[in-house]
């Protein structure tokens, strides 16, 4: 009987780069369809997904935490009446409720004068990131900002939001600068992606244009040290040239753990050696 040849997976390159990515690549095969194993993660993927998007925002728990550090909140409704409305209707996600639009200009009038910053907080389309991240990356943020002396508004959570309510967050605050804190689209290996979107003189209207984003910021993504200091690098810039959006680069230096000469050096892995 003719020996089997032995096939060496160390020398496959996609399994090389499978042990450096949660997408799904290398995943092998039974027959013509995907083995059991790997079409059970798929499901389980797709189902921790679904539950992120229709996932209630715990803003009573979230606000019990704030203050336990110290921070005052304002909990807001977007113009969406609940979930349904929301997914249905991206504009009224947008917007304020009039109630909630309210409770923001008496605010402003108690405290005239404006502020050089406002943060909010958004369930946006994954409440779970907001839970888990929203906390120790305000914890970076605020270690990092301190030398700054920007004066800041409570802390604004907005039920059933969208990017763009910050906007009107912001006019109605009178906020230089405002950044919204907003769980992602949820993706088969990210149901708790949080984004970040920072907009330099907020009003109502303004296009995606005018705003910076900062995403996938988790544990498995962008730290919450990375992230503040590229937050921190936009702000600073921003009140130096007194803009925001397409004309503002991210050029924050950030150290990186292999340089261009290493990735000369060695070349790339998926390509046969000279």
């Amino acid at each position: 009987m003719a020996n089997t040849p032995h096939h060496d997976n160390s020398s496959n390159p996609w399994l090389e780069l499978r042990r450096l990515t949660p997408a799904r690549i290398a995943l092998g095969r039974t027959g013509t369809s995907l083995p059991t194993a790997a079409q059970l993660d798929f499901q389980f993927a797709h189902a921790q997904a679904r539950d992120a998007v229709h996932l209630a925002f715990d803003h009573g728990g979230l606000r019990e935490q704030l203050s336990e550090r110290g921070r005052d909140s304002l909990l807001l409704h977007s113009a969406a009446a609940d979930r349904h409305s929301y997914l249905q209707r991206p504009d009224l996600g947008r917007r304020l409720h009039e109630d909630s639009a309210q409770l923001l200009r008496q605010h402003a009038q108690a405290n005239p004068g404006g502020v050089d910053l406002a943060i909010i907080v958004a369930d946006g389309l994954s409440a779970l990131a907001v839970h888990r991240h929203t906390l120790p990356f305000l914890a970076r943020l605020e270690e990092q900002s301190a030398a700054d002396g920007w004066s800041t508004a409570p802390v604004v959570l907005v039920e059933q939001g969208r990017v763009a309510v910050a906007d009107e967050v912001g006019e109605l605050l009178g906020a230089k600068m405002t950044v919204i804190l907003i769980g992602e689209r949820p993706g088969l290996s990210s149901p708790d992606s949080l984004g970040l979107y920072f907009t330099y003189n907020p009003k109502v209207g303004l296009t995606d244009a005018y705003r910076n984003c900062i995403s996938n910021v988790r544990l498995e993504g962008l730290s919450y040290g990375m992230a503040a200091h590229r937050l921190l690098y936009l702000m600073r810039e921003a009140c130096r040239r007194q803009l925001s959006g397409v004309n503002l680069k991210d050029e924050a230096q950030v150290q990186t753990l292999e340089s261009d000469t290493d990735v000369a050096k060695n070349g790339n892995f998926l390509l046969s050696k000279p």
